[in-house]
């Protein structure tokens, strides 16, 4: 029985059936070639084709923390901000703030003024509608973490209505930001219908300031023998990168894609 089981894994291909990684999801990553440190990043994302599924899908920026003061480099932990289909809040959308420390556990944080449908600290109840284009900012908080440290602001901004909605702010030990990517998470099963999100308008800001658009971000997916799904992209269209699951994989692991940088070479206000 061990062996029929060991066996249809080792069979298992990635086109059909859940995700067989151990938190049950498929990622495919998009990494910029911006180590940092930095003060802010900010992306553009857009769901094009939205889930129609009930399984949790997530769409993420993520950063790292850090200290660059200290010798060994300072590492404080990482977080991501993003929208989320996610069946148990209200029309299925939310969006999560959150991460983790260096040594493990989950970072603490401001409380949100956003009402949460599960209760969730890191995920909150938010409005979002499929083609309306969303820029996700991760800049300096203004709380006070009561325990010291530096508090990050998680903010989402409708560029079609020009809202913002602070998520609420991350406190961490980092005075900087590092190793910036954006994401997918699907917990959809591999041949679920395809879903997409197209990112754009990739940028960083630095100590004095200055805006850094990034033009070129570089192919990861999750491997089938990790128990990513074979059916997921990452191609250029419409002025930026297509996530894609459910579909034909068009371009290889690896690869590096070019992408426009931010409209006008300014840094968010």
């Amino acid at each position: 029985m061990v062996f029929d089981r060991l066996r249809r894994r080792l069979e298992w291909n990635g086109t059909s059936g859940s995700p067989r990684s151990s938190n049950a999801a498929s990622s495919l990553h998009l990494f910029w070639d911006a180590p940092g440190p930095w003060v802010e990043a900010h992306a553009v994302v857009e769901i094009v084709e939205p889930p129609r599924v009930r399984a949790l899908s997530f769409w993420a920026l993520q950063v790292g923390f850090t200290d660059p003061r200290r010798e060994d480099g300072g590492d404080a932990g990482a977080a991501h901000l993003g929208l989320q289909w996610h069946p148990e809040h209200p029309h299925s959308t939310a969006v999560n703030w959150g991460g983790y420390r260096a040594g493990g556990g989950e970072l603490d944080g401001s409380p949100s003024a956003l009402p949460s449908a599960t209760g969730n600290p890191n995920t909150r109840d938010l409005a979002w509608s499929p083609g309306r284009r969303y820029r996700l900012r991760v800049r300096r908080g203004q709380s006070v973490p009561p325990a010291g440290g530096h508090a990050w602001a998680g903010e989402v901004t409708d560029l079609e209505t020009g809202a913002s909605t602070v998520v609420r702010d991350l406190w961490t030990g980092g005075t900087h930001l590092a190793g910036p990517m954006v994401w997918s998470e699907i917990f959809a099963r591999c041949d679920d219908p395809r879903a997409s999100v197209r990112w754009s308008e990739l940028g960083l800001v630095d100590d004095a300031g200055r805006a850094h658009a990034v033009d070129a971000v570089t192919v990861n997916y999750q491997a089938v023998t990790e128990g990513g799904c074979a059916t997921t992209d990452s191609s250029p269209g419409g002025g930026g990168i297509v996530q894609a699951t459910g579909t034909l994989r068009a371009t290889p692991q690896g690869s590096r894609l070019s992408l426009p940088g931010p409209v006008g070479g300014d840094a968010p206000t």
